[in-house]
């Protein structure tokens, strides 16, 4: 049975109740509008949507209406731009439903993307990569620097801390700050953060590509990164999707891999030996067609080494 995502923290739950939902100048009813009212935001936290998934919401939808409203923003002239519930708005589109409801909230650009990163991050299928880009968007958001920024202040913080030496003042309060953020969160320190998620987007791009779109577990998808020849990581991972391996199959063809790789070339010299010697005592020269495959054989081996 998989493992149940654990929920955010109630501090950031109430926190964001506090500043969204129970203000009375930042909410206003419940209500139904045009479909064709609602624009998608310009940044999407939400990178890809499982169409198995989708379809199934399309059905339910299809069957039972939209039973949670969107979230929205209103912009200028009657425009609403979707702050949450990407999902229901396009299965809404896909059955063609001219109104959907939707509750609208007061947000400015940077607690639009708050909301919604948040929102996101409460997702029980998300899975590590999303999540990790997830939280590095909501710390740049906080912080208001870069994810290379993000970045930076927790590598540094940890090489202070190896060295015994105090960080610089603007360093420390950052690093506070992350500390808050995933605290609210629930699910790290900025330590377990840096060493188990920060790594994951140094990950070859077409192992990233198959976490994202829930291709392939993480455990499995780290075992066929450590494959350095691209070709043989490539290939392994398309037939780890396509077969459904276990981990512990991906790990039997990883060392299939490195015994080949590892294997002297007077291996093969020995091997050709002991072929010659077998054909000597072999009953095939009267053999017309097993003498002919071997004449092919013999030819594929002289290309080779040409």
């Amino acid at each position: 049975m998989p493992k149940m995502r654990q929920p955010l923290s109630q501090g950031l739950a109430a926190s964001i109740a506090q500043k969204f939902v129970t203000d009375p100048a930042s909410l206003q009813s419940s209500q139904t509008i045009p479909i064709e009212q609602i624009q998608l935001p310009s940044k999407q936290p939400r990178r890809y949507l499982d169409p198995k998934k989708q379809a199934q919401l399309v059905k339910s939808v299809e069957e039972h209406g939209i039973l949670e409203p969107l979230l929205v923003r209103p912009l200028a002239n009657g425009i609403y731009e979707l702050v949450a519930g990407e999902r229901r708005y396009r299965a809404a589109q896909e059955l063609n439903l001219s109104d959907v409801p939707i509750i609208s909230r007061e947000l400015d650009d940077r607690q639009a993307l708050q909301v919604a990163l948040i929102e996101n991050l409460q997702r029980e299928d998300l899975n590590p990569v999303e999540e990790t880009e997830a939280i590095l968007d909501l710390l740049s958001i906080t912080l208001n620097i870069s994810h290379d920024e993000v970045t930076s202040v927790l590598h540094r913080a940890n090489h202070a801390k190896n060295r015994s030496q105090e960080l610089e003042e603007n360093v420390s309060l950052q690093l506070q700050t992350i500390e808050s953020v995933l605290a609210s969160i629930g699910r790290f320190s900025s330590e377990s953060f840096r060493t188990s998620r920060l790594p994951l987007l140094n990950l070859p791009v077409e192992i990233l590509k198959a976490l994202r779109e829930g291709q392939i577990e993480f455990t499995k998808a780290r075992a066929i990164a450590r494959i350095k020849n691209e070709e043989q990581r490539r290939d392994l991972l398309r037939i780890a999707i396509v077969q459904n391996l276990s981990l512990s199959q991906i790990k039997q063809k990883i060392q299939e891999l490195n015994v080949n790789a590892n294997e002297n070339p007077n291996s093969y010299v020995q091997k050709y030996s002991q072929i010659g010697q077998q054909l000597k005592k072999a009953n095939i020269w009267n053999d017309p067609n097993k003498r002919a495959k071997l004449d092919n054989l013999l030819s594929q081996i002289q290309d080779l080494l040409k």
